[in-house]
């Protein structure tokens, strides 16, 4: 039950791709400051909150956004399996091409630091994982072919938020977490009016093909993005062998521009 809930947990922070070299996107419906705030329930039970924030990443050399999701478990799902997350993921805001992703994971009695840095040239995923729990152990090490263009398992969905959806389409992309990259397929599939905290919506239903290949297990994760300017994700839901786990949209907010950043 405790893997289970993980693959949920962790399905709940992938929903599509970003686009390749050579696409041409218009105006982003995102800017650096945005964070969105998901509340998490399982099946009836209140078990967690995500959120994502969205900015400019200090000290980079070239422009580069950088997306902090962090994923807390809470109440009575805690007691069961707590969830502590923080993932720090690296993108080119033109390309929107993974660069690198760094994903602190303490969930239950499982402890990983986590880096992947994506190689366009070498056209590798090079991993580092270590236990901190075990300061004494090897790190792990593993180097894996991908693509020129690939995208990891958090700034993925901000591509579909840049997309013009419509029913029938279908998208294939490559995600990679490490080890194999996977050609992962996104089904529009119906438009539906859904009621949300923030309030009724018009919202395209997507399924992303992610249960047995990038994760093994058995199950099926919807996706309702909201018919807008904005292609808010307002609703991921996985169904998997233990029950249903839902994470809403139930805040958007903006900051203020930085100038510290700004410089």
């Amino acid at each position: 039950m405790l893997g289970t809930m993980r693959v949920a947990w962790a399905a709940l922070l992938l929903t599509a791709r970003a686009p390749h070299a050579g696409e041409q996107p218009g105006a982003p419906p995102f800017v650096p400051g945005e964070t969105l705030t998901y509340d998490v329930t399982w099946s009836i039970f209140p078990a967690g909150q995500v959120s994502a924030t969205l900015d400019r990443a200090k000290g980079s050399q070239r422009e580069t956004y950088e997306v902090i999701t962090k994923a807390r478990s809470q109440g009575f799902v805690s007691v069961l399996y707590n969830i502590d997350n923080e993932f720090h993921s690296l993108f080119d805001p033109q390309t929107l091409c993974s660069i690198q992703i760094h994903k602190k994971i303490n969930e239950g009695r499982r402890h990983r630091d986590t880096r992947i840095v994506f190689d366009p040239a070498r056209k590798l995923a090079i991993l580092d994982e270590r236990d901190p729990t075990k300061p004494d152990a090897p790190p792990k090490h593993a180097e894996n072919a991908i693509p020129q263009c690939v995208e990891d398992v958090v700034t993925a969905f901000y591509y579909v938020r840049r997309r013009p959806l419509r029913v029938g389409d279908q998208i294939r992309l490559p995600i990679n977490d490490g080890a194999k990259t996977y050609d992962v397929s996104v089904e529009v599939q119906a438009r539906e009016q859904i009621q949300t905290p923030l309030g009724a919506r018009a919202a395209f239903r997507v399924e992303p093909k992610v249960f047995g290949g990038l994760y093994k297990r058995p199950g099926r994760m919807l996706i309702w993005f909201s018919d807008d300017a904005q292609r808010l994700p307002l609703r991921i839901k996985a169904s998997v062998s233990m029950g249903t786990i839902t994470g809403t949209l139930r805040s958007v907010s903006l900051a203020p521009p930085d100038p510290l950043r700004e410089r």
